[in-house]
């Protein structure tokens, strides 16, 4: 990181760390540091980093990097991951809650089925961060973000608290429409129902994902969205895939659209295994798969 870079940045009441090591914060285990690593100490000192940066700072966010692959070369410029403190869970009245956009998905799921609110269920099987579901309408077994969503607060580039409503969000397929902001929290709607039920199906998900995913391997995840109509683990096994080894990196013999470090795999191979993938597919299907999982930051 240059010098001039480094007096570009506005003081804040939070930390910087300057060649941030990544890797070990994201599931894939694997990818470059940050030039800058920013932890704001709360939404003030967000907004006034967010308002005093210079405009030409590449700025990006990450949580606990379930869907992301880092490149080998890093991320450019300041990368923000928000502490603890961004991940308050409160009821905000009989079947609504507030979760912080650094509050894990489980921990929304688990908190709702305490608090008698049904429909988050489904939250206990999603990795990640309450922020990155609002940003990819996280979801499975059929039910998504969207299907909560009442309103998300964020920061935009300017600095500015602002409140996104559905139309804002423009929620569609592993994909919401607002670029440049931070998630600071949302606020979630479900049913009423027994606590003790909720509990018995959300822990029945959760049986079914552990029996199905390799949930215990360092993973990105769903590697590739589904085709309409179409499974993306059916093309890739049809297409000769399970097994298919890129140095370290694998995809996954129990579920085919996991890609997995089998132990000391770089960036470039667990990409280079997902492309060799697309290609057999198209080979074999004609069917181009797009990928699901987020790759951002530079070549080595």
């Amino acid at each position: 990181m240059s010098a001039s870079l480094k007096r570009a940045l506005p003081k804040v009441r939070g930390t910087y760390a300057q060649n941030a090591p990544l890797k070990d914060l994201v599931w894939f285990r694997a990818g470059g540091p940050a030039d800058i690593l920013f932890r704001p100490a709360d939404i003030e000192d967000l907004c006034a980093f967010m308002a005093a940066k210079p405009a030409d700072l590449p700025v990006s966010v990450i949580g606990v990097g379930s869907n992301l692959l880092i490149r080998d070369g890093g991320i450019p410029g300041v990368v923000i991951r928000l502490p603890a403190a961004f991940g308050k869970i409160e009821r905000v009245s009989e079947t609504r809650l507030r979760a912080g956009a650094a509050a894990l998905d489980a921990a929304v799921a688990r908190t709702a089925a305490d608090l008698g609110i049904a429909g988050m269920e489904f939250l206990r099987g999603v990795p990640g961060t309450i922020g990155g579901a609002l940003t990819m309408n996280a979801g499975c077994y059929g039910r998504e973000i969207q299907d909560l969503f009442i309103e998300a607060r964020a920061v935009d580039s300017r600095g500015r608290l602002v409140t996104l409503g559905v139309a804002e969000m423009g929620f569609a397929y592993r994909h919401s429409a607002p670029r440049d902001i931070v998630f600071v929290d949302t606020v979630l709607q479900g049913t009423l129902d027994a606590p003790d039920l909720i509990r018995e199906r959300m822990e029945a998900l959760v049986e079914q994902r552990e029996s199905t995913q390799p949930v215990r391997s360092k993973t990105g995840g769903s590697t590739f969205t589904n085709p309409p109509g179409r499974k993306a683990w059916q093309l890739i096994d049809e297409a000769g895939c399970r097994g298919l080894k890129h140095g370290a990196a694998q995809v996954s013999e129990m579920h085919c659209n996991f890609l997995i470090n089998t132990g000391e795999a770089s960036a470039s191979d667990i990409e280079a295994l997902g492309e060799e993938v697309r290609a057999r597919v198209k080979a074999k299907s004609g069917v181009q798969l797009e990928w699901e999982i987020k790759r951002v930051g530079r070549p080595k």
